[in-house]
């Protein structure tokens, strides 16, 4: 008799996102880069009013769909990212990214932006380009990532104590130090 896991997904992504909410809070107090987490659009439908100065919104729903997690501006750079914690050690799973999320970053890629995903699998942190994620769906060969790929693909996202999680660092490696190659 097999027994079923109760699996918790409620809280997936927090520590990646702390992490990167960290790293945003230095980049900008740096003066590097301005880059914060979309706020999810909601629809308050019940609110309880506690007093004067305080509110509590009861019931919500979200307004509309979401695209990616974080916007920003990097050396005049448009940025959008999301962010994806994967426990598979394998691959990562393309249902992790929803078709909307797919069609955004091809319109943000169309129109000269940056966009990519942050995946944390088997305890590193990789930064994989848009360009490659499309590349890779475009081919409808797999429901998945493989490891390998993302490895091969992926810049690896350097953990610290400040920042926590130095992606400009490898945006420069995937980005700007293309551009800069392309140029000569």
């Amino acid at each position: 008799m097999s027994t079923l896991k109760n699996i918790n997904y409620k809280n997936r992504g927090m520590f990646l996102e702390h992490l990167i909410n960290d790293s945003n809070t230095y980049y900008l107090n740096k003066d590097t880069a301005v880059i914060y987490k979309k706020p999810t659009p909601i629809k308050v439908l019940n609110v309880s009013y506690r007093s004067e100065k305080t509110t509590l919104i009861d019931k919500a729903v979200f307004s509309e769909i979401s695209t990616l997690d974080y916007i920003g501006i990097y050396k005049g750079k448009y940025i959008e990212f999301d962010a994806k914690e994967c426990h598979n050690t394998a691959s990562f799973p393309l249902s992790n990214i929803k078709n909307h999320q797919i069609t955004h970053i091809r319109n943000i890629i169309r129109h000269k932006g940056i966009a990519f995903l942050i995946i944390f699998i088997n305890n590193k942190f990789y930064l994989l380009k848009g360009e490659d994620l499309l590349e890779f769906i475009d081919k409808k060969e797999r429901k998945s990532i493989p490891l390998n790929l993302i490895e091969e693909k992926g810049y690896i996202i350097k953990e610290g104590y400040m920042p926590r999680l130095d992606y400009i660092k490898a945006i420069e490696e995937a980005y700007i130090c293309e551009e800069n190659y392309e140029e000569n």
